[in-house]
């Protein structure tokens, strides 16, 4: 069996919506590389992020009409994309998608591994994930900004919310960390699917409860509240964000870029005290929620 690859130049400005309009398309598996031939996946978390000639692949069955997928895209971004399109044997495409993902650490002791590599530290917190349908696995700089952060405020016997869950992988990665448990939510089906398999796969399903966005909570229960998603919806949803996160508790959103930063904060200040970190053309907003009275 063959494969296509369709493979994009682009901006870290259309590289998120992109990989979202190719999963949309059904792409069965979505990947970032660096336009200039640096490797997208390193052992340190400084190298990562999106650059400004980004490579963003999509992989299809060979029964796919470019042109279709392209006619959506153009919907999405209102322009035409540069792209081109190779052909994958079974064989290549195998060597070429595991190529690209590697162990990464965050900190001193989470790693994301997929499962064609040995975890190199078994006593580490480890992420055993594979590249696949939903957005994140650690590669994207919003996502390894929130792992870093994790990784050194580990939410021993917490409750998190993962707002936006997509793969998973920030609500495997708190409770790898000792989370008690992790409400995870998300408006795509597929995402939530996916986020069980993954679950499942490393052993926390039985402490993570899946969740549609209209079965969410009614009260505050977070006390570590993430949220790796694009600024618009950040913005949209800070009312429930907001009510989801007990007095006192922590927040993360990610997804924005720096230029975003600002506006983004603007619907959470003063409830919440935040401050920003940065990777490549990508931000964090992290902080406490004020207490009642304060």
């Amino acid at each position: 069996m063959s494969w296509l690859q369709l493979i994009f130049a682009t901006t870290p400005n259309d590289s998120v919506l992109l990989s979202d309009s190719l999963s949309a398309a059904g792409a069965l598996a979505v990947s970032f590389q660096d336009g200039a031939d640096q490797p997208l996946l390193q052992r340190s978390t400084e190298a990562m992020g999106l650059w400004s000639q980004t490579q963003v692949t999509g992989l299809f069955t060979a029964e796919t009409h470019p042109q279709v997928i392209i006619q959506q895209l153009e919907q999405a971004l209102g322009h035409h994309p540069v792209y081109h399109v190779e052909t994958l044997e079974d064989e290549d495409w195998a060597r070429s998608w595991m190529d690209r993902f590697r162990p990464m650490k965050f900190g001193d002791r989470l790693w994301v591994c997929p499962s064609w590599h040995t975890p190199p530290e078994p006593d580490a917190a480890t992420i055993m994930m594979d590249p696949g349908l939903a957005f994140g696995t650690g590669t994207h700089a919003s996502t390894a900004l929130c792992l870093q952060w994790l990784a050194t405020h580990p939410p021993t016997a917490q409750c998190v919310v993962d707002f936006g869950c997509g793969s998973g992988i920030l609500a495997i990665a708190a409770l790898k960390l000792g989370a008690r448990e992790v409400i995870a939510i998300d408006n795509d089906p597929q995402a939530r699917e996916v986020t069980l398999a993954n679950a499942r796969v490393n052993g926390v399903a039985d402490r993570v409860r899946i969740l549609s966005p209209e079965k969410m909570p009614d009260q505050a229960v977070a006390n570590t509240l993430l949220a790796n998603i694009l600024a618009q919806p950040l913005m949209t949803l800070a009312p429930q964000i907001t009510r989801l996160t007990q007095a006192g508790g922590r927040l993360v959103l990610a997804g924005m870029l720096c230029e975003q930063t600002m506006e983004v904060r603007t619907y959470y200040e003063p409830t919440f005290t935040l401050h920003t970190r940065s990777r490549a053309e990508w931000a964090m907003l992290y902080g406490l929620k004020q207490e009642a009275g304060k």
